[in-house]
Order: structure tokens, then sequence, then C-alpha cells
């Protein structure tokens, strides 16, 4: 873990930001449910920005409250018939071999490293958003 992330309290407490980080999961979910984003794209930069997480640490958390929001989201569309199991296991062989590499090497960068990968990966995706 980066040196910064190591002068942060471990989580919520008497000094945490439970409120706030309650508020991002809302946010987060919400955005899950309706687009299909929230994880990485709401929760990192609000932890980052608004709770003052360091980049590594916003990058992990959020990875952590993936899995329920998922399963959640998952039962609400399979009920409605609309995920593709199939394709899902599949992504999920793929992304379970994928996330052991890029855990190992987000921990290997420096939080402002990390931070411009983020950030160029964001720029990326929206620009790609809006010409496709």
């Amino acid at each position: 873990m980066a040196a910064a992330d190591r002068t942060r309290p471990a989580g919520p407490g008497p000094r945490g930001p439970l409120l706030p980080l309650v508020g991002i999961g809302a946010a987060a979910g919400l955005l899950s449910g309706l687009l299909g984003v929230g994880g990485g794209i709401v929760m990192i930069p609000a932890m980052v920005l608004l709770v003052g997480f360091g980049q590594h640490r916003a990058q992990a958390t959020s990875l952590a409250a993936i899995l329920p929001i998922a399963i959640v989201g998952a039962l609400v569309f399979g009920r409605a018939e609309s995920v593709d199991y199939l394709a899902a296991a599949l992504l999920a062989v793929g992304s379970l071999l994928g996330v052991q590499l890029g855990a190992r090497l987000m921990n290997r960068l420096s939080p402002e490293r990390l931070s411009l990968i983020f950030a160029i990966f964001l720029i990326v995706i929206a620009v790609s958003m809006l010409l496709g």
C-alpha cells in the first residue's frame, strides 16, 4: 500500500466519514442499476475527492463493495430475464484472471501514477462514448 494511504484511518468510525460513504454507495448503486456503472466511475473519484481516501485505498475499497452491488443488480435484472448467464459466466472467468494481475500492478504504482492512469481511462471511455 502506498505511504499516503497508510496515513488514512482504517475505515469509518468515530473520526470516519460514515454518512458520506453511505451517500457515495447510494449514488453508485443508483447508477449501477440505471446505467451499469458505479464502482470505478462513481465510488473511486468520490472517495478520493470527498472523503480523502488515497487512490489505492479507494480502488481497493470499490472492488470490495462491488460484490453486493453486483449480486443485487443481477437478481433484479435476472427476474426481468435480462441477464445472459453464459456471457456473465465467461466475463467472470476472464475477470477473475485479470483482477489478479491488475491488483498486483496497482500495488506497484505510485498514487500519482495510478491517479493519472485512472483519469486517462475515464477520458478515453468518455470520448469513445461521445463519438460512438
